[in-house]
């Protein structure tokens, strides 16, 4: 259930991305909402009847504050007034949000001049490969943890619901704070070089989250991994649009909705498998073998060292 979302999303990035050449964004945006507030009301239904870097930094600080605010309020919410109410709040906010982009925004349809990189010659390029895989891993951990990891503590410390949302919190906190330091810091530094670094403390951090014993414990590691995640989505994001501008040509819907696509795969393979690799080699070893993947992957990004011209190859 957690990867469908993920998987639909997946499946759509690859025909959104060229359509906003075609038509502009306002309206594909706008039909996304539309979207969201019938899903979330239907959810609600359902239980009655079963500078770039710094712009990416801001976009993505938007997305760590919907993280920020779903685990504790989903929580809460269901522990406190009942399975409905969340959903009714969102398909309330999702409505909002989609009058408010109608009345500013004005969504209609808008050409671009310029001819879009094809979509083959966009994922056959090594180096937007090689950004892409880092979002995915990047993302997979925290994905596998959102189904597992309130299940591993109600078992290990007899978490009530509310709490088992609450362990997010610092995640979503720091993946807030890391997602805006590094929009544009990843350019001072070098943007490989920051997402090298995440995937590193990304690994680090998953292993110590077995280690815990009390709620508090998963602060720590909690919130190096929500920082972590945010060093590599606010490097690589901007790094795929520089490598549009300097290997194809500046029209970006494509090379975002791979970005896209990379982060929805993980988000994709990380539910679907949890409950598999939980149940065959246990919670501490799942959070192992995915701390080792980006271990190993982290390497992989010094190939983004040297991309300063156009036309640059392996």
């Amino acid at each position: 259930m957690f990867a469908s979302k993920a998987i639909v999303q997946l499946l759509a990035n690859p025909f959104v991305g060229p359509l906003t050449h075609k038509i502009g964004y306002s309206v594909p945006m706008f039909t996304g909402f539309v979207l969201m507030f019938l899903s979330t009301l239907r959810h609600r239904l359902l239980v009655f009847f079963c500078e770039r870097g710094n712009a990416m930094g801001i976009a993505l600080g938007g997305l760590a504050l919907g993280v920020l605010i779903g685990p504790p309020f989903g929580g809460l919410m269901y522990e406190f007034v009942g399975k409905t109410a969340p959903f009714l709040m969102l398909s309330a906010l999702a409505l909002g949000d989609g009058l408010l982009q109608l009345m500013i925004l004005q969504p209609g349809v808008v050409r671009q001049e310029s001819d879009p990189p094809s979509l083959k010659a966009l994922i056959t390029d090594p180096y937007i490969i090689v950004a892409a895989g880092a979002i995915t891993f990047a993302n997979v951990g925290i994905a596998m943890l959102e189904p597992s990891l309130p299940i591993w503590m109600a078992d290990t410390m007899e978490a009530r619901r509310w709490q088992q949302g609450v362990a997010f919190l610092p995640a979503s906190i720091c993946y807030l704070i890391g997602t805006n330091l590094f929009g544009p810091l990843g350019h001072k530094m070098g943007r490989w070089l920051a997402a090298c670094s995440g995937l590193i403390i990304i690994g680090l951090c998953l292993i110590l989250i077995p280690m815990a014993r009390k709620m508090e414990h998963l602060i720590i590691p909690n919130a190096g991994l929500g920082f972590a995640i945010g060093m590599v989505d606010s490097s690589m994001m901007p790094e795929l649009g520089y490598l549009v501008d300097i290997r194809h040509s500046a029209v970006y819907g494509s090379v975002y909705a791979i970005g896209d696509t990379a982060f929805c795969l993980g988000y994709a393979v990380g539910p679907a498998f949890s409950g598999a690799l939980v149940n065959s080699i246990g919670f501490e070893w799942m959070l192992v073998m995915i701390a080792l993947m980006n271990f190993a992957y982290a390497p992989v990004l010094l190939m983004l060292r040297g991309i300063n011209a156009p036309g640059a190859i392996l």
